[in-house]
């Protein structure tokens, strides 16, 4: 999953983007609220994570704007303005949560977990499936046909996307743009090369394969 985090607070933003890349997030980072502005105006991202107080332009405002703009990514706000009032006009803004500083990762991540189930339209569920393949999004553990099939943090994260989108096709830039930290070079093959180690763990042993290569477009988990 791709996240970008809006924080000027160096010690803070490095804190968060080490934890988050260790549990297989794709996180871009801006040191104030106009690059933010304009990095979540014209990429996609599956969350934001905005602070309030931001050189440039202030967090409220950054979010204010992309709501206006149509933009509905989910948005948590980090800020160590702790007072009901404050908390009040970030949500009225456009946020869908609010936390405050100091925080633990586990909290920020818990949170960061339930806004994407929501957003994808799970509002109890914790699971993802396709055919016999479960992945507990809260566990992070993943079975087939009852056996648990270990993954590393990037193969993780490259099946969960899949599985989010099931049954619909996404491309190799789709991929690299949510699943790995940097932007699409099409002369890597990263992508096929971490599609086959999944289908390795995935398919290899099952008559019903699930990862379909969709030529000249990408791939799609599917039963048939």
């Amino acid at each position: 999953m791709r996240l970008l985090l809006i924080e000027d607070d160096a010690k803070i933003a490095q804190f968060i983007i080490k934890g988050l890349m260790s549990t297989g997030f794709a996180v871009d980072h801006v040191l104030n609220g106009s690059d933010g502005l304009s990095m979540a105006t014209m990429e996609s991202y599956d969350i934001l994570v905005i602070d309030i107080m931001l050189p440039e332009l202030d967090g409220i405002t950054v979010i204010e704007k992309l709501r206006k703009e149509k933009i509905n990514t989910p948005v948590i706000i980090l800020s160590a303005r702790d007072r009901v009032a404050d908390r009040v006009r970030g949500l009225e803004a456009g946020a869908d949560d609010y936390l405050t500083k100091p925080f633990a990762f586990s909290e920020l991540l818990a949170r960061i977990q339930a806004l994407m189930r929501r957003a994808g339209g799970i509002v109890e569920a914790t699971t993802l499936s396709c055919g016999d393949l479960v992945v507990d999004i809260i566990k992070r553990e993943v079975k087939r046909a009852g056996k648990t099939v270990e993954l590393q943090p990037l193969e993780y994260s490259l099946l969960e996307y899949l599985m989010r989108n099931r049954e619909r096709v996404v491309s190799k830039t789709m991929i690299m743009e949510h699943v790995w930290n940097y932007n699409f070079d099409p002369m890597t093959n990263v992508v096929e090369a971490r599609i086959c180690r999944l289908r390795d763990k995935i398919d290899k042993d099952y008559p019903v394969k699930l990862i379909h290569t969709v030529r000249g477009a990408g791939y799609v988990m599917k039963e048939k």
